[in-house]
């Protein structure tokens, strides 16, 4: 099977819709502009590297969930009396909140983590064009 291309960065796209719509000096305008957009897509990258790394230990907690389970079930005996069938409930019942609890919490911190990087990136290039901007007029 042939390899795909990689997909177009930012510029390209840009680049390509300035000379289908005939703008004048569009690669001007891109050179200007060119590291907002490189962060741009290098946040937009992180992003979704987050949501893979997320998606993919989300899998992993389901398959673990199911693991469990699915031995719970296969050990299961009926117990005699009705005090140990609640005690046993009590402690499956147990068992998955706080599995549950656990997995969300983890959750939570992946979401954080790859929020935080994207954004960070863009606070950096912020920092950079404001910077640009006050070298710019102190040149005047």
């Amino acid at each position: 099977m042939a390899k795909q291309p990689e997909s177009d960065s930012f510029l390209d796209m840009f680049s390509r819709f300035g000379r289908d719509l005939k703008v004048p000096n569009v690669e001007a305008i891109l050179a200007h502009h060119r590291k907002n957009l490189e962060a741009l897509e290098k946040s937009a990258r992180a992003g979704a590297a987050g949501a893979t790394s997320l998606l993919s230990r989300q899998r992993e907690m389901l398959q673990d969930t199911l693991r469990e389970v699915s031995d719970m079930a296969h050990s299961y005996k009926a117990p005699g009396n009705p005090q140990e069938l609640m005690s046993k409930q009590a402690e499956f019942a147990k068992k998955s909140f706080e599995a549950a609890l656990k997995n969300a919490s983890e959750v939570a911190e992946l979401v954080k983590k790859s929020g935080t990087e994207s954004v960070e990136i863009l606070r950096e290039r912020i920092k950079e064009a404001m910077e640009e901007i006050r070298s710019g007029y102190d040149k005047k």
